[in-house]
């Protein structure tokens, strides 16, 4: 059986993330959510897609990143997420989807455990494409924890 996977890359600031494409709905423009009040910072808002709601999570907040004001190239990316007792659909802001890519799980790192600026736990693996570095969420972890996935230190950088 193969071990070469698609994911959705999409950017943050200068960094490359993966989402495996099993887990991807559909990509939306972006358009602004409707926000609800006393929510976690890193929740925006909630948006209607054919009749079903989608609370919308600003990626970069939830990673930690400052967050910015949406462009033209701002995308809504849409989830089904298996969470251990239920389907949890979200929708994730991120500042530009690239592409569908293919990337050999086999050949995934780890990441790494001292002296990196992610959280280990939240991360699946790190990929490689062309010569750039991919890193694939675990989105179960993700959308579980609480803490920014970058460190105190790297927040400050």
């Amino acid at each position: 059986m193969s071990s070469v996977w698609q994911y959705l890359t999409l950017g943050l600031g200068r960094e490359t993330f993966g989402i495996d494409i099993e887990n991807v709905q559909e990509i939306l423009d972006y358009r602004v959510p409707a926000a609800l009040p006393q929510a976690p910072a890193f929740l925006v808002g909630m948006i209607d897609v054919r009749g079903q709601s989608y609370p919308v999570i600003d990626l970069r907040t939830k990673l930690g990143l400052p967050r910015e004001e949406p462009t033209t190239a701002t995308r809504i990316i849409l989830l089904n997420v298996p969470m251990p007792d239920r389907t949890l659909r979200v929708g994730f802001v991120a500042d530009r989807v690239f592409e569908v890519t293919e990337l050999d799980r086999a050949e995934m790192e780890t990441a790494p455990e001292v002296g990196g600026r992610w959280r280990s736990t939240y991360i699946a693996g790190i990929g490689r494409r062309g010569d750039a570095f991919v890193v694939v969420f675990d989105l179960v972890r993700l959308m579980a924890g609480d803490e920014p996935a970058l460190t105190g230190s790297a927040l400050a950088a």
